[in-house]
């Protein structure tokens, strides 16, 4: 599968700056995906916390995910692996914030925390990524940084609404600034690095990464059944949330940039409440509905096509 990246292509002088709308419009839709996606392995982390051991959850899911992107990846990093030895450690640090950390630390979040709880930190993640791409000396403009207060503002009121916190949130904490980091340094991938080939080598170093981790955690835990109750739900984290979610967010953050992304990732809070009450009947009520209107209502101000980002 041929990965296209914007910043190696050309722009032919007469096109005319109403262009970007589809790239944008494909960068949005790509956003939404990785966040519908993602949105039910917060639903797996919880409901597999009592049977598979959080380390192991992560090893067994990227294990997976390899296996899936290997076919169309593992030739593409095999070409350009001077171009990764070159950026090692750009490669090592993203593979170390969006495959070994992030996800270790959901699935321990999912131990003690509930679903939606862990949805709802999640979305702090969108405002980290902005500051960092703000820093970075990208203007973010009125409209996308209205949007981002809005929903903002719905996930505060969500969480303030009565939501019980555990001392699980604080790996949720964790997590959430992982991922803002991780989708931040994605806008620094170098140009020319094939999506799909750094898509398979951050998974293999993230992988080989956690091994150690994965050692101990059997030597002290021991392993887990695999019955249907646990293999399924790694084959969804590890297809699904790891080979295409990654996949799609990926690709957005080249379109749209972190922070309409971010604005994109939103959604997460909504859709984990609702996935979480229906399939783990975790309760739910008017005002978190009232509350995920407000959140929607900034993600579609927020991710409106305009005048793209400028330095």
């Amino acid at each position: 599968m041929a990965v296209a990246d914007p910043r190696t292509s050309t722009t032919p002088a007469h096109t005319p700056a109403a262009a970007p709308a589809a790239p944008v419009a494909l960068g949005i839709g790509l956003a939404v995906l990785a966040t519908l996606v993602w949105s039910g392995s917060f639903v797996t982390s919880r409901a597999l916390g009592d049977s598979v051991p959080p380390v192991q959850h992560a090893f067994w899911r990227w294990v997976v995910a390899l296996a899936v992107v290997a076919p169309f990846g593992a030739r593409r990093a095999w070409r350009q692996r001077d171009l990764i030895r070159r950026h090692l450690g750009f490669v090592l640090l993203a593979s170390l914030l969006g495959v070994t950390v992030y996800n270790t630390l959901v699935n321990q979040a999912g131990v003690t925390t509930p679903a939606a709880n862990m949805g709802m930190i999640m979305a702090a993640s969108p405002v980290l990524m902005a500051v960092f791409e703000r820093a970075g000396g990208v203007r973010l403009g009125a409209r996308r940084v209205a949007g981002l207060l809005v929903a903002c503002a719905g996930v505060l009121l969500l969480v303030g609404g009565g939501a019980s916190f555990s001392a699980g949130d604080l790996w949720m904490i964790a997590a959430a600034c992982c991922f803002g980091s991780y989708s931040a340094l994605l806008r620094r991938r170098p140009a020319g690095l094939d999506g799909a080939g750094f898509l398979f080598t951050t998974f293999l170093f993230g992988t080989v990464l956690l091994l150690p981790a994965q050692g101990v955690s059997l030597a002290v835990q021991g392993g887990f059944s695999p019955t249907p109750g646990t293999v399924l739900p790694l084959l969804y984290v590890g297809v699904a949330s790891s080979a295409v979610a990654f996949f799609a967010w990926n690709r957005a953050i080249s379109l749209i940039g972190p922070s309409r992304a971010g604005v994109v990732y939103y959604l997460q809070p909504v859709c984990v409440a609702l996935l979480s009450w229906a399939l783990l009947a975790e309760p739910t009520g008017w005002a978190q509905a009232g509350c995920m209107a407000l959140i929607l209502g900034g993600v579609v101000l927020g991710a409106a096509t305009g005048a793209g980002p400028r330095r």
